[in-house]
């Protein structure tokens, strides 16, 4: 029995609101796997803000790859993990910056933060990450219908 989701199906479970788990290589370590807000269109990169200093930005020049897994906690329990290359993109974060908070904090909170964390858009950085090998499970199938 396959519980894997069609693309189709991914590609829609992914561009639901998530906070997304994003993981790079660490040579000599396991691999470096941090939580991240996201953006994601069917048939598009995967859009991560992050700091120009965080420890992912040298690693992801390195390996110009990633993988990054959303999941759903409550059961039947779904998940989507997909593999692929990177790129870093500076350019002005601050649109995909707004659009995140709101998406994940609500209109009023997510204006504050955008606000409160302004200082950090000159140090921010968008990494893309262009969808490759898709892995995903929903058990769905297990859970009796009522």
């Amino acid at each position: 029995m396959s519980f894997a989701l069609s693309r189709l199906e991914c590609e829609r479970f992914l561009a639901e609101t998530h906070v997304g788990v994003f993981s790079v290589t660490e040579e000599g370590r396991g691999p470096l796997s941090v939580p991240i807000w996201y953006r994601y269109e069917p048939r598009g990169d995967i859009v991560m803000v992050t700091p120009q200093t965080s420890r992912k930005i040298p690693l992801l020049q390195k390996s110009g790859r990633g993988g990054f897994c959303v999941q759903d906690e409550r059961p039947p329990f779904r998940y989507v993990s997909v593999e692929g290359s990177v790129r870093i993109d500076k350019v002005d974060t601050e649109p995909i910056v707004r659009e995140a908070a709101i998406r994940y904090l609500g209109r009023a909170r997510g204006e504050k933060y955008v606000k409160m964390t302004a200082a950090d858009r000159a140090h921010e950085v968008v990494v893309r990450l262009t969808p490759k090998r898709w892995f995903s499970a929903d058990f769905e199938s297990l859970i009796p219908s009522a």
